[in-house]
């Protein structure tokens, strides 16, 4: 059945909200912080970790100061290079599949990760997802000349304009209230999931919030009638 969207333009999140990238990244922030001397999360407490540009938890995190994060940043992306990009990670259940059918109702879909856009651009390939965006979208290697989500999201926009999609309509995806503050900061409304790492009140100020991937989909996209039906 024929699908519409009242969306011109879906903006995706990645860690938390496409991929749950969890076990690579509690390994890595664990050998990075017991070389630095500091106590590494439990998975539980991988929810002050996963949102926020890495080299911003460094510091809000364990305490470190700029020019240590910058190094402890520099050990942990040795470590994902290391390992490979996509080692341990995995959709969420349905987001790959909505992904696709978004796509093929001629959506324009962009990602807005805080993520190296280097990673970024790994998962999409991984997954097969690459096909279904018009821009892949992260951070920039130092994840700070753009590094917020505000200017990720400003970016997402550009680059999917450029691509001749029409950006007049977006919503962002999105799992902390990073993707909030970053989606108002531009004008774009927030669909907050709960699959991701987050706290209950970290939905505050998104204009829907959901816990499936089918629940995301029923405000992603309308279903046509078939031809000949009464509405």
């Amino acid at each position: 059945m024929p699908s519409r969207s009242p969306w011109t333009c879906i903006l995706w999140d990645v860690d938390g909200t496409i991929v749950d990238a969890s076990d690579g990244i509690l390994r890595r922030l664990t050998i990075t912080l017991d070389h630095f001397g500091k106590t590494p999360p439990t998975r539980a407490e991988l929810v002050h970790w996963i949102g926020p540009p890495m080299y911003d938890s460094f510091q809000a995190n364990v305490g470190m100061t700029p020019a240590e994060s910058e190094e402890a940043v520099r050990w942990y992306r040795t470590l994902g290079k290391a390992d490979g990009y996509t080692t341990g990670a995995k959709l969420y259940p349905g987001i790959g599949e909505l992904i696709a059918e978004i796509a093929a109702a001629g959506i324009a879909q962009a990602t807005a990760s805080s993520k190296p856009e280097l990673q970024v651009a790994a998962l999409m390939d991984h997954f097969e997802l690459a096909p279904h965006l018009a821009a892949i979208v992260g951070a920039t290697p130092d994840e700070k000349t753009l590094a917020t989500k505000a200017d990720i999201v400003a970016e997402s926009l550009r680059r999917l304009e450029a691509s001749g999609a029409d950006t007049s309509r977006p919503v962002l995806i999105g799992d902390r209230h990073h993707d909030i503050e970053g989606g108002a900061a531009n004008g774009v409304p927030v669909v907050f999931v709960r699959w991701g790492f987050s706290w209950p009140h970290e939905s505050e100020g998104s204009a829907a919030t959901v816990s499936t991937a089918d629940e995301l989909r029923a405000l992603l996209l309308v279903d046509d009638p078939p031809a000949g039906t009464r509405v």
